[in-house]
Protein backbone atom coordinates (compact mmCIF):
# COMPACT_ATOMS: atom_id res chain seq x y z
CA UNK A 1 0.00 0.00 0.00
CA UNK A 2 1.24 3.44 -0.66
CA UNK A 3 2.82 4.83 2.36
CA UNK A 4 1.65 8.36 1.58
CA UNK A 5 -2.64 7.38 1.51
CA UNK A 6 -1.71 4.50 4.36
CA UNK A 7 -0.42 6.79 6.86
CA UNK A 8 -1.97 10.12 6.08
CA UNK A 9 1.05 12.37 4.10
CA UNK A 10 -1.61 13.10 0.91
CA UNK A 11 -1.04 17.00 0.92
CA UNK A 12 -4.50 19.21 1.80
CA UNK A 13 -4.84 23.32 1.53
CA UNK A 14 -3.56 24.56 4.66
CA UNK A 15 -6.31 27.14 5.43
CA UNK A 16 -9.36 25.18 6.63
CA UNK A 17 -11.71 27.94 4.82
CA UNK A 18 -10.32 26.06 1.48
CA UNK A 19 -11.31 22.65 2.65
CA UNK A 20 -14.43 23.77 3.53
CA UNK A 21 -15.23 25.86 0.45
CA UNK A 22 -15.78 29.32 2.51
CA UNK A 23 -18.41 27.01 4.49
CA UNK A 24 -18.89 26.62 8.14
CA UNK A 25 -19.09 22.91 7.20
CA UNK A 26 -19.49 20.52 4.43
CA UNK A 27 -22.60 18.75 6.22
CA UNK A 28 -25.01 19.80 9.42
CA UNK A 29 -22.85 17.27 12.43
CA UNK A 30 -24.73 15.02 13.82
CA UNK A 31 -24.88 13.45 17.22
CA UNK A 32 -21.69 10.96 17.44
CA UNK A 33 -20.81 9.54 21.18
CA UNK A 34 -17.54 8.14 22.50
CA UNK A 35 -19.21 4.55 22.06
CA UNK A 36 -20.26 5.37 18.06
CA UNK A 37 -16.48 5.56 17.77
CA UNK A 38 -13.54 2.97 17.25
CA UNK A 39 -10.49 3.26 19.03
CA UNK A 40 -7.14 1.51 18.22
CA UNK A 41 -6.83 -1.56 20.08
CA UNK A 42 -3.09 -2.43 18.21
CA UNK A 43 -0.48 -3.38 20.79
CA UNK A 44 1.10 -0.02 19.81
CA UNK A 45 -1.70 2.02 19.91
CA UNK A 46 -1.89 0.81 23.95
CA UNK A 47 1.37 0.76 24.34
CA UNK A 48 1.60 4.63 23.44
CA UNK A 49 -2.12 5.42 25.12
CA UNK A 50 -0.27 3.62 28.63
CA UNK A 51 2.87 5.90 28.46
CA UNK A 52 0.79 9.86 27.27
CA UNK A 53 -1.20 8.63 30.47
CA UNK A 54 1.66 8.39 32.72
CA UNK A 55 3.63 10.92 31.18
CA UNK A 56 0.88 13.73 30.67
CA UNK A 57 -0.74 15.55 33.73
CA UNK A 58 -4.71 14.77 33.70
CA UNK A 59 -5.80 17.61 32.15
CA UNK A 60 -3.38 17.66 29.00
CA UNK A 61 -4.26 13.59 28.58
CA UNK A 62 -7.53 14.41 28.63
CA UNK A 63 -7.66 16.91 25.69
CA UNK A 64 -5.47 14.29 23.80
CA UNK A 65 -8.59 11.94 24.02
CA UNK A 66 -10.77 14.81 23.57
CA UNK A 67 -8.78 15.52 20.56
CA UNK A 68 -9.05 12.25 18.91
CA UNK A 69 -12.90 11.92 19.26
CA UNK A 70 -13.23 15.49 17.56
CA UNK A 71 -11.10 14.94 15.06
CA UNK A 72 -13.03 10.84 13.88
CA UNK A 73 -16.29 12.62 14.25
CA UNK A 74 -15.04 15.72 11.93
CA UNK A 75 -13.72 12.75 9.82
CA UNK A 76 -16.80 10.72 9.45
CA UNK A 77 -19.16 13.35 8.87
CA UNK A 78 -17.19 16.19 6.98
CA UNK A 79 -14.48 14.32 5.22
CA UNK A 80 -14.80 10.87 5.06
CA UNK A 81 -12.88 10.46 1.82
CA UNK A 82 -9.77 11.37 3.06
CA UNK A 83 -6.69 8.93 3.83
CA UNK A 84 -6.55 8.93 7.96
CA UNK A 85 -5.99 5.64 9.63
CA UNK A 86 -7.28 5.22 13.23
CA UNK A 87 -4.00 4.05 14.51
CA UNK A 88 -1.69 6.78 12.72
CA UNK A 89 -4.43 9.58 13.81
CA UNK A 90 -4.63 7.90 17.63
CA UNK A 91 -1.39 7.87 18.09
CA UNK A 92 -0.87 11.67 17.07
CA UNK A 93 -3.43 12.99 19.15
CA UNK A 94 -1.62 11.59 22.32
CA UNK A 95 1.36 12.82 21.83
CA UNK A 96 0.64 16.04 20.06
CA UNK A 97 1.03 17.86 23.50
CA UNK A 98 4.29 15.31 24.67
CA UNK A 99 6.51 18.55 24.59
CA UNK A 100 4.28 20.34 27.15
CA UNK A 101 5.05 18.73 30.36
CA UNK A 102 7.54 20.08 32.94
CA UNK A 103 10.27 18.00 32.14
CA UNK A 104 9.88 18.26 28.39
CA UNK A 105 9.82 21.68 28.27
CA UNK A 106 13.03 22.25 30.18
CA UNK A 107 14.47 19.57 28.76
CA UNK A 108 15.23 21.16 25.54
CA UNK A 109 15.60 25.09 23.85
CA UNK A 110 13.16 24.06 21.43
CA UNK A 111 9.63 25.38 20.87
CA UNK A 112 7.70 22.26 22.63
CA UNK A 113 6.31 21.05 18.92
CA UNK A 114 9.03 20.52 17.59
CA UNK A 115 10.76 18.82 20.45
CA UNK A 116 7.56 16.68 20.89
CA UNK A 117 7.71 15.63 17.18
CA UNK A 118 11.27 14.03 17.65
CA UNK A 119 10.60 12.47 21.03
CA UNK A 120 7.56 10.64 18.97
CA UNK A 121 9.72 10.01 16.30
CA UNK A 122 12.54 7.81 18.84
CA UNK A 123 9.85 6.54 20.46
CA UNK A 124 7.33 5.25 17.53
CA UNK A 125 10.11 4.21 15.52
CA UNK A 126 13.22 3.40 17.60
CA UNK A 127 11.58 2.09 21.13
CA UNK A 128 8.42 0.57 19.29
CA UNK A 129 9.10 -0.63 15.75
CA UNK A 130 6.68 1.70 14.04
CA UNK A 131 6.95 2.01 10.34
CA UNK A 132 9.30 4.43 9.59
CA UNK A 133 6.83 6.40 7.75
CA UNK A 134 3.77 6.32 10.09
CA UNK A 135 6.20 7.35 12.77
CA UNK A 136 7.39 10.34 10.28
CA UNK A 137 3.51 10.98 9.95
CA UNK A 138 2.96 11.64 13.70
CA UNK A 139 6.27 13.71 14.03
CA UNK A 140 5.63 15.84 11.02
CA UNK A 141 1.82 16.30 12.62
CA UNK A 142 3.02 17.26 16.18
CA UNK A 143 5.35 19.54 14.55
CA UNK A 144 3.30 21.68 12.33
CA UNK A 145 -0.67 21.12 14.73
CA UNK A 146 0.32 25.12 15.50
CA UNK A 147 1.46 25.94 11.61
CA UNK A 148 -2.21 27.84 11.16
CA UNK A 149 -2.41 29.47 8.39
CA UNK A 150 -3.93 30.32 4.74
CA UNK A 151 -0.80 29.72 2.41
CA UNK A 152 0.47 26.51 1.05
CA UNK A 153 -0.28 23.09 2.04
CA UNK A 154 0.08 20.42 4.73
CA UNK A 155 -0.52 16.46 5.58
CA UNK A 156 -4.04 15.14 5.38
CA UNK A 157 -2.85 14.21 9.66
CA UNK A 158 -1.42 17.99 10.01
CA UNK A 159 -4.93 19.41 9.04
CA UNK A 160 -7.14 16.70 11.12
CA UNK A 161 -5.31 17.50 13.86
CA UNK A 162 -5.31 21.40 13.70
CA UNK A 163 -9.03 21.17 12.86
CA UNK A 164 -9.81 19.53 16.47
CA UNK A 165 -7.04 20.98 18.59
CA UNK A 166 -8.22 24.66 17.56
CA UNK A 167 -12.03 23.28 17.94
CA UNK A 168 -11.40 21.81 21.27
CA UNK A 169 -8.67 24.83 22.38
CA UNK A 170 -10.64 27.62 21.18
CA UNK A 171 -13.84 26.58 20.16
CA UNK A 172 -12.87 27.15 16.45
CA UNK A 173 -14.94 25.83 13.65
CA UNK A 174 -17.47 25.19 16.24
CA UNK A 175 -19.75 23.96 12.79
CA UNK A 176 -18.19 21.02 12.40
CA UNK A 177 -19.03 18.94 15.11
CA UNK A 178 -22.57 18.87 17.23
CA UNK A 179 -23.30 20.11 20.80
CA UNK A 180 -24.48 16.64 21.65
CA UNK A 181 -20.96 15.05 20.83
CA UNK A 182 -19.43 17.73 23.33
CA UNK A 183 -21.68 17.12 26.06
CA UNK A 184 -20.72 12.95 25.67
CA UNK A 185 -16.84 13.70 24.83
CA UNK A 186 -16.53 16.01 28.04
CA UNK A 187 -18.32 13.52 30.04
CA UNK A 188 -15.75 10.52 29.18
CA UNK A 189 -12.56 12.48 29.15
CA UNK A 190 -13.69 16.20 31.49
CA UNK A 191 -12.47 19.37 30.86
CA UNK A 192 -11.31 20.19 34.45
CA UNK A 193 -10.30 23.90 33.99
CA UNK A 194 -8.48 22.81 30.41
CA UNK A 195 -8.41 26.42 29.24
CA UNK A 196 -6.93 28.14 32.13
CA UNK A 197 -4.50 25.27 32.36
CA UNK A 198 -3.49 25.78 28.43
CA UNK A 199 -3.24 28.98 28.84
CA UNK A 200 -0.99 28.82 31.33
CA UNK A 201 1.66 26.29 29.60
CA UNK A 202 1.54 28.84 26.79
CA UNK A 203 2.25 31.13 29.16
CA UNK A 204 5.01 29.32 30.71
CA UNK A 205 6.70 28.24 27.38
CA UNK A 206 6.46 31.82 26.49
CA UNK A 207 8.22 32.94 29.54
CA UNK A 208 11.01 29.77 29.36
CA UNK A 209 11.91 30.56 25.73
CA UNK A 210 10.78 33.97 23.85
CA UNK A 211 11.69 32.62 20.57
CA UNK A 212 9.10 29.91 20.78
CA UNK A 213 6.51 28.97 17.86
CA UNK A 214 4.07 29.77 19.60
CA UNK A 215 4.52 33.21 19.82
CA UNK A 216 3.49 33.29 16.21
CA UNK A 217 0.00 32.90 17.23
CA UNK A 218 0.04 35.87 19.29
CA UNK A 219 1.29 35.98 23.01
CA UNK A 220 -1.32 37.44 24.55
CA UNK A 221 -3.61 36.83 21.53
CA UNK A 222 -3.76 33.16 22.49
CA UNK A 223 -4.04 32.55 25.70
CA UNK A 224 -6.28 34.78 25.52
CA UNK A 225 -8.16 33.50 23.05
CA UNK A 226 -7.50 30.05 24.58
CA UNK A 227 -9.64 31.79 28.03
CA UNK A 228 -12.01 32.66 26.45
CA UNK A 229 -13.43 30.17 24.82
CA UNK A 230 -17.57 30.32 24.55
CA UNK A 231 -18.06 27.03 23.19
CA UNK A 232 -16.46 25.22 25.73
CA UNK A 233 -17.05 27.19 28.78
CA UNK A 234 -20.12 25.84 30.15
CA UNK A 235 -17.88 22.50 30.22
CA UNK A 236 -14.86 24.04 32.75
Amino acid sequence: MDPVKQFGFTALPRDPKTILNGKDNVHSPQPVLVKDIVVPSTALAKAIQQYAKAELAEETFNHSMRVYFYGKAILQQQFPDWDVTDETYFLTCLLHDIGTTKKNLRATLMSFEFFGGLLALDLLEKQHKAPKEQAESVAEAIIRHQDIGETGKITTIGQIIQLATIFDNMGGHAALVHHDTIVDVVKHYPRNKWSSCFAATIREENGLKPWAHTTALGEEDFPNGVLNNKLMQPFE
